[in-house]
């Protein structure tokens, strides 16, 4: 009876804390240190008829977005959209590819705490200068350049030579967060581009982003017509601000609010101001970053738990209740109720740890497996950490000392002089 509540604790817990590992890698904070500090700005440009419930799309036209920009209302502000490459290199051992990346302003880089591994960023006069300059992933320079000090190096970008300044080290934040909205909310845990280029640079080079959202035909314009796609009101472009206080965002706010105002007076818009401000973890919560299938096999294991203690109460019950004529004698030698549910609960809690060691096992065979239940990109997101492992013992010890409530309250309601006279 003992060894099957340690083996139904173990797995109970082990598919709860699988599932745990999972949600949490799912739902973690990719910038805990300023996560309250980066808002999203966004303006409905395209009016009721076409807005999410009131919503405004989760980017920018590119008129709003150079406002935004030019006015410089924040202490940083980057705009910036997901774009594909073409790559060339001079070494002939490596054939051309097609990369990922983005298009990004100067401050792009230390909004987001992006760290180099050699060289840095690019400058706000490049930016005024659409400068041909390029940051690279650490892959990407250990393809091109087997992981020298690639500064200064040049790369063809669509037929085009840019000079490399800084190579990026391990940055690749879960969930990829900065260009939601021009990448695809659907793509949150692939990895970072490999590619960052001036945002200026990219849009003299008629690059267009990945998503783009025009909610009539008529707004499509030609993309022949650079500039009157440009600026049209198809929504395409991410816009990040930095601000350090609450008071800092509800002034920004207030930017933004009077902003769509003159944008109404002019005629552009005919709809009341709508604007939204959000932080990053916000944000997160909007667009429902955590995949269906985390919180679906949460919710699962933690009923299975819930079953598995019942179950657990029940042995319990039974493995304390056979015990009633050793009660009965030790109540009669004078041992008093107290005693009976300190040893109990101690042995519940034994039960519990021996449980917790056989459910950290489960736990990372589970974790090990989790690419068959979860889509790649998640699964490798799941690890096994020191938190986890003493997670997993402690709920493994709680859940069995709670289940012993019950059977040791009955155990100690045992009556001596009745278990003396039957035995």
């Amino acid at each position: 009876m003992t060894a099957l509540v340690i083996t139904l604790l173990a797995f109970g817990v082990a598919a709860c804390m699988v599932s745990y590992a999972v949600f949490r890698a799912t739902t973690s904070d990719p910038l805990p240190a300023k996560s309250s500090q980066l808002y999203v700005p966004l303006i409905d440009n395209v009016g009721p008829s076409y807005t999410d419930q009131g919503e405004p799309h989760w980017s920018l036209s590119y008129i709003d977005a150079m406002a935004l920009w030019r006015a410089r209302k924040a202490s940083r502000l980057t705009l910036l959209y997901a774009t594909k490459w073409q790559l060339e290199s001079d070494n002939p051992l490596v054939s051309a590819m097609s990369l990922g990346g983005d298009a990004v302003t100067a401050d792009f880089f230390s909004m987001f705490d992006v760290p180099f591994r050699f060289g840095g960023g690019w400058t706000a006069d490049d930016d005024a200068h659409d400068a041909t300059v390029a940051v690279i992933s650490r892959h990407l320079n250990e393809t091109l350049f087997g992981g020298k000090n690639s500064v200064g190096q040049e790369i063809r970008l669509d037929g085009q030579l840019f000079r490399i300044s800084g190579v990026l080290g391990d940055w690749n934040p879960r969930p990829r967060f900065f260009d939601a909205g021009s990448h695809g909310t659907v793509y949150n845990f692939d990895d970072a581009g490999d590619i960052y280029i001036p945002f200026t640079r990219a849009t003299d080079m008629k690059k267009d982003s990945l998503v783009v959202y025009c909610p009539t035909a008529s707004w499509l314009s030609d993309k022949s017509n650079w500039n009157g796609y440009l600026h049209s009101e198809c929504d395409r472009i991410d816009a990040w601000v930095e601000l350090a206080t609450p008071a800092d965002a509800d002034h920004y706010r207030e930017y933004l609010r009077n902003y769509a105002a003159e944008q109404q007076r002019l005629g552009r818009f005919s709809w009341a101001p709508n604007i939204r401000l959000r932080n990053l973890t916000d944000s997160l919560v909007y667009w429902d970053v955590t995949p269906p299938a985390s919180t679906l096999s949460m919710l699962v294991s933690a009923s299975f738990l819930l079953i598995v203690l019942v179950n657990v109460v029940g042995l319990m019950l039974a493995r304390f209740m056979r015990r009633a004529p050793e009660i009965g004698i030790r109540r009669a030698l004078g041992a008093s109720r107290a005693v009976i549910y300190r040893q109990f609960l101690i042995e519940a809690a034994t039960m519990g740890f021996v449980g917790g060691l056989l459910g950290v096992a489960l736990t990372l065979l589970g974790v090990w497996g989790a690419g068959g239940l979860f889509e790649p990109t998640i699964a490798r997101l799941v690890h096994a950490d020191t938190s986890l492992i003493a997670l997993t013992v402690l709920l493994a010890m709680t859940a069995t000392v709670a289940a012993a409530l019950y059977p040791t309250w009955r155990a100690a309601q045992t009556q001596p002089a009745w278990q003396i006279k039957i035995n």
